[in-house]
């Protein structure tokens, strides 16, 4: 019990000291698995497209990456409960349950974590017992639960997976003020979208400016977020009827057209300079040039035609929603092994050099596309070796566990910020923005791999490595284990 106290004052003082959000929420998972006497603890952050696990700890460990799919009715069930809930392993997804059984787990423990009636996230762990829970391991899991909602509650780098909680936000958010702007009427929904409740709104000046009458005005809060604000006059009253809508998925959707607009014309730029400079230069000194030149010349511009065609096929895979890269894809066994080799050597040479590889023989077959290895792994060594030393390695390695076989890539560079490892597969997205970034790209590598990996049943992560630098890891259903589960864990 003095260990538990003396952890949980360690986890007090990292958060005053504004210690990064996944940092605190992933020593806050594993203080719940040792208060709680579990096998494991996870943690799923929430936003409108569903959850993800951004944490685990234990058992849990192996589903860090993974979907969680809110129409469950698993999840469902913790979603509509405003206690503990309590599950056994018929209730779990079948691909959780399958996993959690060979490790030994029977009975699982849930809480949902909520902020003004929002979902931000929920608490797992799981117990070798069938159940029910004991009075210690409830109270640890209310604790947990409650310390991890004053963690969102004080943001630090929270929300990590980004977006709209997973509750619909409503869209009559509705207010009436008087003739000079004050506050008369405040719904429910109102107090919701601004984050102010009645009784710190009636009474006082609405918090965004009162347009008039049939105008529309696009606001932006403090906290970053717009509304789009609506008013009507009341006739023969003198009061204003106004209307406040939560638009800043819209305006982010604006944004991120005008960051594709600029990042391609600037990364387009360079190759399609490089290529053109090589081709004139032939067509205007072939007969000068010696053969090794020319040579040269004609083995640049197919590499660099070749970064401009993968420039391109990025591009194209992520205009609009992308659905190119939806839906489940029809997998068939393959050797992971032999596809990691192959897709090692149609590496280009520069890089090849830098990679160690170390894939035992004897690895299970994974089930999914293996077409699509060679992007995967282009990808996530490119990214490595991008924001490492030039003679620094990068290290590939696989793993296989009772139901996935996969792989690591890790590197020693720069490392990746715990509050950025899952904005790192967000549309591009860059670690640094502005004109003086220190290194290029469109931020586009990363949402493709997680895109590729998920529609194959898989998922993949990342970690910052405990020496320096990032770990990726991908991991796919094994071949000899059927094709688990379509969606979620």
């Amino acid at each position: 019990m003095e260990g538990l106290f003396a952890e949980l004052t360690a986890l007090a003082d990292m958060v005053n000291a504004g210690t990064p959000g996944l940092t605190a929420v992933q020593r806050m998972v594993e203080f719940t698995q040792a208060a709680a006497g579990a096998e494991g603890a996870g943690f799923a952050e929430y936003s409108s497209v569903g959850g993800r696990v951004i944490a685990g700890s234990g058992v849990s460990v192996w589903g860090l990456g993974r979907h969680v799919d809110p129409a469950h009715p698993m999840i469902v069930r913790l979603m509509s409960s405003d206690s503990l809930i309590e599950v056994g392993l018929d209730e779990m997804p079948v691909e959780l349950a399958e996993h959690m059984k060979d490790a030994g787990v029977r009975h699982m423990l849930a809480a949902k974590i909520e902020l003004s009636r929002r979902v931000v996230g929920t608490l797992h762990t799981y117990f070798s017992g069938e159940g029910p829970a004991t009075a210690v391991q409830r109270n640890a899991m209310a604790l947990s639960a409650s310390l991890l909602g004053h963690l969102y509650l004080d943001g630090q780098g929270l929300p990590v997976y980004g977006g709209e909680p997973v509750t619909a936000m409503p869209a009559d958010a509705i207010a009436v003020v008087n003739a000079d702007g004050t506050v008369r009427s405040w719904n429910d929904a109102a107090a919701t979208v601004t984050g102010r409740p009645a009784a710190t709104a009636l009474g006082r000046p609405l918090p965004v400016r009162v347009p008039t009458h049939g105008q529309v005005l696009d606001q932006r809060l403090p906290d970053g977020r717009w509304l789009q604000v609506l008013a009507t006059d009341l006739p023969g009253t003198g009061d204003r009827l106004v209307t406040l809508r939560d638009v800043t998925q819209a305006h982010r959707r604006e944004q991120a057209r005008d960051l594709f607009v600029t990042v391609t014309s600037h990364e387009l730029r360079t190759p399609v300079t490089v290529i053109k400079g090589y081709a004139d230069t032939l067509a205007d000194h072939w007969d000068d040039l010696p053969e090794a030149a020319r040579r040269d010349a004609a083995e640049r511009l197919g590499q660099r035609s070749g970064e401009l065609a993968r420039l391109v096929e990025r591009l194209l895979s992520a205009v609009g929603d992308g659905s190119a890269l939806g839906g489940p894809a029809a997998g068939l066994p393959f050797d992971l092994g032999e596809a990691l080799r192959d897709a090692v050597a149609e590496l280009p040479v520069e890089i090849r050099t830098t990679v160690q590889v170390d894939i035992p023989d004897a690895l299970p077959k994974a089930l999914g596309e293996r077409a699509t290895v060679a992007t995967v792994l282009s990808e996530l060594v490119t990214n490595a070796v991008k924001y490492a030393d030039p003679d620094s390695p990068v290290e590939l390695s696989t793993l296989a566990e009772t139901r996935s076989v996969g792989f690591r890539v890790s590197d020693r560079g720069i490392g990746l910020s715990p509050e950025h490892v899952e904005r790192a597969f967000d549309r591009f997205w860059q670690a640094e923005s502005g004109n003086h970034r220190r290194y290029g790209g469109v931020g586009l590598g990363l949402y493709l791999v997680r895109r590729l990996v998920e529609r194959q049943n898989g998922w993949v992560s990342l970690r910052p490595r405990e020496l320096g630098g990032t770990v990726a890891e991908v991991r796919l259903p094994r071949a000899d284990q059927g094709p688990g589960e379509a969606k979620a864990w």
